[in-house]
């Protein structure tokens, strides 16, 4: 093409527009390009970096008043510092390597603050929790029942998940005095359930640190004394006769509540008697040989009977039918489960352990006499006195010639097999 074809055209002065354009085409795409990248990395932030980048926008205002908190606002400035280097990382091809190196090593480092984040706002949750919890208990009036019944099952479920130890909400609970609060509402009747189930909850989560209160205070004699009125007291007992074993046994002894617990064999509600049952087969079992013979002084064995001869909880496992066990197939099933039932274990499998859990007071005669012989308190001499004893008290109490040859087979058999 030439001016000769075509009059007036000008060919550089074309070719001069045509370059101007393509240049500019090519300038607007690479911003619609960079405009796209920003966009997708915002989008890949995740909706939880993007709660905290939100969180960190307006830390002034949120988080100034709270000096616990400025640790949380370094920690939300580093994570909208880190943030922003991922976005000003360059993408060209010289640089591509370095850019990805240092945005793999920004993204660990938001990893990793974002934990550390998550962790002080955990424990801004659990200072918060506590301190109101600790108000709501100590409020004179006793208006605060209601929340102090939500707080205490957050709290419990709160020590309860804790997989390892946390400093931060130990010192926590100590600042606040949650122990003493939590102890000295173990008798309201409002609240003394949930203080029942945070005191175990407590010692649970430190055993070093609340053992000692636990057993110096008013705590044992109060969930002993509110037991008979609710299950939950003694549902705490068992579970804190099982962390702190020995130690607690010699002191429910030393201060005389045994009696009252076997009283408990008892009660009008099957719970309790339930409750009180696995109480005395685990006191059998850590119990040192004068607190055996203080529960046989108490009459255990016989009130032991008066609950095996309930007829929808009790009975014998030695009676376990076909529905539970198929002995047809395993001509030994019977004595297998039975002796499984008698030593506490839980198997899926064995019929007699269904038919314990249906029938709890079932052969429980046996069942602490197999605790005593297998327990940690008492030497071998001891135990066979032990056993000696349980078979004479069995058969002072047991009526029908029936009944006592049971109770004895079961006795023998459980303790020597």
């Amino acid at each position: 093409m030439n001016s000769a074809i075509l009059p007036g055209f000008n060919a550089p002065r074309f070719r001069g527009h045509v370059s101007t354009w393509l240049h500019r085409k090519r300038a607007i795409k690479a911003k619609h390009a960079q405009h796209r990248r920003a966009i997708g990395r915002r989008q890949g932030r995740g909706p939880a970096q993007q709660a905290l980048l939100a969180l960190e926008a307006g830390a002034e205002d949120l988080l100034a008043g709270d000096p616990n908190l400025s640790a949380l606002r370094r920690l939300l400035y580093r994570l909208r510092a880190l943030s922003c280097s991922v976005d000003l990382c360059g993408t060209g091809v010289i640089g591509s390597l370095r850019a990805r190196c240092r945005r793999c090593g920004a993204r660990r480092g938001i990893a990793r603050v974002a934990g550390a984040v998550a962790g002080e706002i955990q424990a801004w949750i659990d200072r918060e929790t506590i301190a109101r919890l600790v108000a709501a208990l100590r409020r004179p009036d006793g208006g605060g029942a209601d929340a102090a019944r939500v707080l205490l099952g957050e709290l419990e479920a709160r020590l309860l998940s804790v997989g390892r130890f946390d400093p931060r909400l130990q010192r926590a609970l100590l600042q606040h005095g949650v122990f003493s609060a939590v102890e000295a509402k173990l008798r309201d009747p409002d609240v003394g359930d949930g203080c029942a189930a945070a005191v175990l909850a407590l010692v649970r989560f430190n055993k070093d640190v609340f053992v000692g209160p636990f057993l110096m205070g008013p705590a044992v004699g109060a969930l002993v004394a509110s037991a008979s009125d609710s299950p939950a007291p003694l549902r705490a007992l068992n579970g804190l006769l099982a962390a702190i074993r020995s130690p607690l046994v010699d002191e429910l002894h030393a201060r005389g509540e045994l009696p009252r617990l076997v009283a408990l064999l008892c009660a009008p509600d099957p719970r309790v008697r339930t409750l009180a049952l696995e109480f005395a087969l685990r006191v059998g079992y850590y119990g040192r040989k004068e607190v055996v013979d203080a529960l046989l002084a108490e009459g255990l064995v016989k009130r032991l009977l008066c609950l095996q001869r309930s007829d929808d909880l009790g009975g014998s496992l030695a009676d376990a039918d076909d529905s539970y066990c198929s002995l047809e197939e395993k001509p030994d099933a019977k004595g297998v489960s039975l002796l499984a039932c008698l030593l506490g274990w839980r198997c899926e499998d064995d019929g007699a352990a269904a038919l314990a859990s249906e029938r709890p007071f079932a052969s429980a005669v046996a069942r602490f006499a197999v605790q005593v012989e297998v327990g940690e308190g008492l030497s071998p001499r001891e135990k066979r006195e032990a056993k000696l004893e349980i078979l004479r008290r069995a058969r002072e109490a047991a009526v029908p010639p029936a009944e006592e040859a049971t109770v004895l087979a079961e006795v023998l058999w459980g303790a020597t097999s």
